[in-house]
């Protein structure tokens, strides 16, 4: 029998089987953040039950906290209650915590690749959708419930049918301007909302394997806006050599027995897909989305598309109120949009590499006198690696705010938010009504893309300063 990637990894971990029944699987790698943790904490407590793999469960704090000066109170009571049972639950539980303060802590789809835990073959889940950034491990990862996030911290494992396998070829090579941002945008354009439909999709071809271990994770975060229940990049050299001397990753002679077995990981020859996408890479180009889902978009050297142009009625009716609440007209011009702030973090662009983009367009340039700029580091570390190379201070003399570890404005619910009518140039991974702010407008583009339209304060290509 001939198997995709997913399915291996899947299959690996069944614990029991039943025809007509989901699968029971077992859970590697549990990550734990303060917004859907206190439920399941509370449910193991009224049950009498203990957390049965501690050791296999890791909290970090990043959803409600606020990202100005050290020291900034939680103004928000609920999520400073959030915060302060995330430090008692975990105490009580025997949960390894990276807390405010600590060098490991930050977003926690950025610590865990980071510190080694994320590692190919692996099954990873989250209460946060975007778990499936570790999928560019070759592991499967996949966001869950409150309700499954106390499951697995009762029992290690998850009753779940084992998703459809779906494939995303990208042909040919992308352009040197075209970043992992841009890739995933064109792929969200070609799949839709609902290209996914609930598989795990496998991102294969030469402008894959020539992606960045951060490149891959951005690619990945993204497969849910496409409807897909995970997205995977089969391990190879780049995966080995980023995992290599990373705290939790095997050493010694278990590094060599790990790596033997990781090289197993990927599709046969002849498996087959469910569904398969064909991208040439080559027409990627710079882009930024224009409406209210990550599939509106287009490159920036493109206009407004009318509603009338789409021949499918839901997307026509979709692109119609996505421009009423975007206020924007068929026909402009994406350069000719103005912005009031641009955002450079979260879990889909808040790496080393990325700010390093953006400091590479940013540096000896200043932002936009009309535009309110900030970068929020993924994490603690990447933070101390900033600094250690001097980029906060490119950002800072440019005119940007350089900020605490974070969620920050990605999710409008740390204090950090755009106001209501206002435009912004976001690096996240979610363009909807009200996510950065109530009746905040978002465009998503890419760490590169963000700095120069910081630049000249509208929707702007690096190529075009």
């Amino acid at each position: 029998m001939t198997s995709t990637l997913s399915q291996k990894v899947w299959d690996r971990h069944v614990v029991r089987r039943v025809e007509g029944e989901t699968d029971l699987i077992w859970i590697d790698l549990h990550l734990i953040h303060e917004v859907t943790s206190p439920q399941a904490f509370d449910g193991l407590r009224e049950a009498s039950r203990r957390l049965y793999r501690p050791d296999l469960t890791v909290g970090t704090m990043d959803h409600d906290i606020p990202t100005g000066a050290p020291g900034t109170p939680i103004e928000d009571p609920v999520a400073a209650e959030q915060v302060r049972r995330m430090y008692a639950n975990c105490a009580e539980f025997d949960v390894r915590l990276y807390p405010l303060g600590d060098p490991g802590q930050g977003i926690v789809h950025v610590i865990a690749p980071q510190l080694g835990l994320t590692q190919p073959g692996m099954t990873v889940v989250c209460g946060d959708s975007h778990t499936s950034t570790h999928g560019a491990f070759g592991a499967v990862a996949f966001g869950i419930g409150t309700s499954q996030v106390e499951h697995v911290m009762a029992t290690q494992t998850l009753p779940q049918a084992r998703p459809l396998a779906a494939a995303v070829d990208l042909e040919g090579q992308c352009d040197q301007s075209v970043t992992a941002k841009d890739v995933a945008l064109a792929i969200m354009r070609e799949l839709g909302t609902d290209g996914g439909n609930g598989s795990i999709v496998e991102y294969r071809g030469d402008a894959v394997r020539a992606l960045t271990m951060e490149g891959r994770m951005t690619l990945c975060n993204m497969s849910i806006e496409a409807g897909a229940r995970a997205g995977m990049v089969a391990p190879d050299d780049t995966t080995y050599t980023y995992l290599e001397g990373r705290p939790h990753a095997p050493k010694g002679s278990l590094w060599e027995r790990a790596l033997e077995d990781w090289r197993t990981l990927y599709t046969d020859e002849n498996a087959a897909f469910d569904r398969v996408f064909t991208l040439d890479a080559s027409r990627i180009r710079p882009s930024a989305t224009w409406g209210t889902n990550p599939s509106q978009s287009v490159s920036l050297d493109g206009t407004v598309p009318d509603p009338s142009s789409f021949s499918d009625p839901d997307e026509r009716n979709a692109a119609g109120r996505a421009l009423e609440y975007m206020d924007l007209q068929p026909g402009t011009a994406l350069a000719d949009v103005a912005l009031d702030v641009v955002f450079i973090g979260s879990c889909t662009n808040g790496r080393l590499e990325d700010l390093r983009a953006a400091a590479d367009v940013i540096r000896g340039r200043r932002v936009s006198s009309t535009v309110r700029a900030l970068v929020v580091p993924g994490s603690a570390l990447v933070k101390i690696q900033a600094e250690q190379e001097g980029l906060d201070e490119v950002f800072t003399r440019a005119g940007f705010e350089w900020r605490q570890p974070g969620c920050s404005m990605c999710v409008a619910m740390n204090g950090d938010i755009v106001p209501p009518g206002k435009r912004s140039a976001s690096t996240s991974n979610r363009n909807f009504e009200g996510r950065q702010g109530q009746g905040a407008r978002t465009h998503l583009v890419s760490p590169a893309v963000a700095a120069a339209s910081a630049v000249t304060g509208r929707l702007t290509a690096p190529q075009d300063l």
